[in-house]
């Protein structure tokens, strides 16, 4: 049963959304996780506000009744983002999905936080310009910020951080602010839009967004490559960035993964070796060129098995391919779950880093293939266990918190692009220090209810 706090404000939510305040089973039930292997916990009521003074009112109630509350975009994190821990009301955007404005000459947009990044894109087609951030999953614009996302074209293009101009976020105590504005740069004040972009739903609720775009390429060729060894498929790509050569995406995948790709997708043997996969955008003499420059550098580290892809209808396939590797994985052993973890070090560092881990990994007698946005030192462990074994359990979590302890032995981040929610929480201390304590600091005086979002990120008595 819920608090009478949160009964009395289930009540007057009612009396706003009406049949938009859901207490169905099966809507809390889909609202009780993401994608993570995490503890799922019911929300006590889900609203659906279609505009951003409903959120306002939202927040007022639940303010005014001490009621927690919970952001939810599409479902798609990987750390217990929108796992309500203490109850309350989850807030679903799914309903804000409208494209507002698209400024073609500017080269940016105004969206709801429920677009997704495909919704976008197919909106933008007809005005030659693209949305770049892609994270695999079709996550919500709003989502994306909250949770500082990248993806595959970041080593080009950047993240959420470097693609979000300006934002209106509703506070906790119903106040509705924007921060930064549609000019490419300035010098005004504290940075609050980059403050909210990674806050992940603790500071408040993400309204509406005003997004960077790019062109969409005149050439676009991609290909795939295998090497005897991570560090040497490594290396190649050190050079590659070195000479400036400008990869649009540069994906990593181990022979363990292989494997899996091998298995998920039985129209696409490659050798099972580890092997990167990439694009390159430009104009027709300039990709050209980008292609010619990496395959030389790249023979210097043994690669082989070069496939090229320049029709849209091959490319597509072959990020199909890559955005399934999670799936991939899990073919290596049906029935198992995976426990998902990432973390980023210097580019210098990620060969030795990969190295270390995969002793882990024989150390865990678990299977855990790898992935990695290598352009950015970023890399992904798919850790397949048997979640009603204990013991199987105990050891993935000791392996997932060991990669986190290497990332920070080698000057990185115990994420790259995941995110902190619940599930790392107990790492930040360690990355940050005192800076820590500041994190809480700010969450306090912004929500000193301590109602958005309760749990993640920082601790806060």
């Amino acid at each position: 049963m819920p608090s009478e706090n949160i009964a009395v404000a289930i009540e007057q939510l009612r009396e706003l959304l009406g049949e938009r305040l859901s207490t169905g089973s099966s809507i809390l039930e889909m609202h009780s996780h993401d994608e993570a292997h995490s503890t799922p916990n019911l929300p006590d009521a889900v609203a659906f506000p279609e505009n951003t003074q409903e959120v306002s009112q939202i927040m007022q109630i639940c303010s005014a009744n001490r009621t927690p509350v919970v952001p939810y975009g599409i479902g798609t994190s990987l750390e217990g983002h929108v796992i309500p821990l203490e109850g309350g009301v989850s807030v679903d955007t799914s309903r804000m999905k409208r494209v507002l404005t698209v400024f073609e000459s500017d080269m940016n947009a105004v969206v709801q936080p429920g677009v997704t990044r495909v919704q976008l894109n197919d909106e933008l087609r007809a005005t030659g310009l693209m949305f770049t951030v892609d994270p695999g999953a079709d996550a919500t614009m709003g989502g994306m910020a909250a949770t500082r996302a990248s993806g595959t074209n970041t080593v080009r293009y950047g993240t959420m951080r470097e693609n979000v101009l300006a934002l209106e976020v509703v506070l906790p105590d119903g106040q509705i602010i924007r921060t930064g504005s549609r000019a490419r740069k300035s010098a005004s004040g504290y940075d609050l839009t980059h403050l909210m972009v990674g806050s992940e739903g603790t500071l408040g609720i993400i309204t509406e967004l005003t997004v960077r775009l790019v062109g969409q390429p005149d050439t676009i060729s991609a290909a795939t490559c295998a090497f005897d060894s991570v560090k040497e498929a490594v290396d190649s790509v050190i050079m590659a960035i070195q000479m400036g050569i400008p990869m649009a995406r540069i994906e990593l995948l181990d022979q363990v993964q292989m494997k899996g790709m091998n298995i998920y997708n039985p129209d696409m043997q490659m050798p099972e070796k580890p092997h990167l996969f990439l694009e390159f955008h430009g104009t027709e003499a300039g990709v050209a060129e980008q292609v010619e420059m990496f395959k030389s550098a790249s023979e210097e580290f043994g690669a082989s098995d070069f496939n090229w892809a320049t029709r849209t209808e091959d490319r597509n396939r072959l990020w199909k391919a890559r955005h399934n590797a999670y799936y991939a994985g899990k073919a290596l052993r049906p029935g198992a779950e995976g426990l998902v973890t990432d973390c980023c070090v210097p580019i210098s560092a990620l060969a030795a880093c990969i190295e270390r881990t995969n002793e882990y990994v024989a150390q865990s007698g678990l299977l855990a293939p790898l992935v990695g946005h290598v352009g950015d030192g970023n890399f992904h462990l798919l850790i397949l266990v048997d979640t009603a074994s204990e013991d199987e359990m105990q050891r993935a979590t000791t392996l997932a918190g060991q990669v986190s302890h290497l990332a920070l032995e080698f000057g990185g981040t115990v994420t790259g692009e995941h995110g902190i929610g619940s599930g790392k929480r107990k790492y930040m201390q360690d990355e940050h220090g005192a800076a820590y304590a500041l994190m809480g600091m700010i969450k306090s005086s912004i929500d000193p209810l301590n109602i958005m979002n309760p749990g993640k990120v920082v601790t806060v008595e």
